[in-house]
């Protein structure tokens, strides 16, 4: 609800149907994974994690709702909403390595991977459940009460952190004194083939290929002439794909390498249909392809690195995932906004169809350089 109501807010209310300006935004929201990355992974590994969750999500929850009040009282503000985007985004980049690395301290390795996916499905239910409703409320009663909804839902987040039974969890070991900084996560990835190339993947699907903020609004808009509940609807379709996806993903046992490979494949084959989808209609299908190829790919990833991953390392690693995945928006983001402003919308799909394919390219070169199993 709150990204989706963002959007809405920038898109049609603080610009004259600026893309670069929604694109400015989400550089400023994922930025900073990439700019705080030498410490939230280190934070992830050596500190308590359901401590560092509790802060994030309430300094989150408390953001959503300043956005809210100042956007429901009228004054709210283009440069407001960059500054807030970017503290949210800093909360962000400590939350998203801990609440990754917590699922293990939750279930264990064992049920790792299952509870990966699992994750992903409430999380996917959610994702197609809260543009539709988002879409609803901007109609029914303005923007600021999606934030505002969102601020409040938070504290339920905390609450349940707060009650859950220490005792029953399952801590990792913690990394050792000559262990410890962003360096030594650097020395473990680089002497890791695989995760390498899983990290390059992600760079050219994160920097210009998730930037569905900027495809579905300026296609909604633009050149379908969709109204806020059309707009809303285009983003439950497509995690209509991700939540199929994550279903799929909780019924296999372990991911593999070659998933990854179909995966970044059939999100560049999704991307090129919606590019050139003839209607509404059409490009919501293709966004259903859509998410449940970039439900695939990024869920394969996570899961991979950290089954893979020695405990110890694995914070880290998951930042550096999360650091390329999500900080290349600040680069490819206003890349795309700017083709979707000057080219036309059509065309910053297709800058997201050759991200896809271009990740293809680095898993087959992988599995050809060094057998996996498929």
């Amino acid at each position: 609800m709150q990204r989706t109501a963002q959007d809405w807010l920038v898109f049609t209310q603080l610009t004259r149907h600026d893309a670069s300006a929604v694109g400015v935004v989400m550089a400023l929201q994922f930025g900073p994974q990439l700019l705080f990355m030498p410490w939230s992974g280190s934070a992830a590994d050596h500190l308590n994690r359901r401590t560092l969750l509790i802060i994030t999500q309430a300094t989150s929850g408390v953001l959503a709702l300043v956005l809210g009040i100042l956007t429901v009282t009228g004054i709210v503000q283009l440069w407001e909403v960059y500054v807030l985007a970017f503290l949210s985004g800093c909360s962000a980049a400590f939350d998203a390595p801990v609440r990754h690395t917590f699922v293990s301290d939750l279930v264990g390795d064992a049920d790792l991977a299952n509870a990966v996916a699992l994750n992903s499905t409430s999380f996917n239910g959610a994702r197609m459940l809260g543009p539709a409703v988002s879409g609803v409320l901007i109609a029914a009663v303005g923007t600021g009460w999606a934030f505002i909804i969102n601020g409040i839902s938070f504290f339920a987040v905390v609450l349940s952190l707060c009650l859950l039974r220490v005792s029953e969890l399952h801590v990792t070991t913690r990394s050792e004194s000559h262990q410890r900084g962003f360096a030594a996560g650097l020395r473990y990835v680089g002497s890791r083939p695989d995760l390498k190339a899983m990290l390059i993947m992600l760079f050219f699907i994160g920097t210009f290929g998730l930037n569905f903020q900027i495809f579905i609004s300026t296609m909604a808009v633009t050149v379908f002439h969709a109204d806020a509940r059309g707009y809303g609807l285009l983003s439950s379709i497509m995690a209509i794909g991700t939540m199929a996806g994550a279903l799929f993903n909780a019924s296999q046992d372990r991911p593999r390498f070659g998933s990854l490979l179909v995966g970044a494949t059939v999100f560049g084959v999704g991307c090129t249909l919606a590019a050139i989808a003839p209607g509404y209609v059409w490009f919501a299908c293709a966004l259903v392809i859509i998410g449940i190829a970039a439900l695939l790919f990024t869920n394969g990833t996570n899961s991979l690195m950290q089954l893979s991953t020695e405990p110890a390392m694995r914070g880290r690693v998951m930042a550096l995932r999360l650091g390329i995945a999500l900080g290349g928006t600040p680069i490819g983001a206003p890349i795309v906004g700017w083709v979707a402003d000057h080219l036309g919308p059509r065309w910053s799909l297709g800058v997201g169809a050759a991200s896809g394919y271009a990740a293809a390219l680095v898993a087959a070169h992988a599995m050809k350089s060094r057998p996996y199993k498929s």
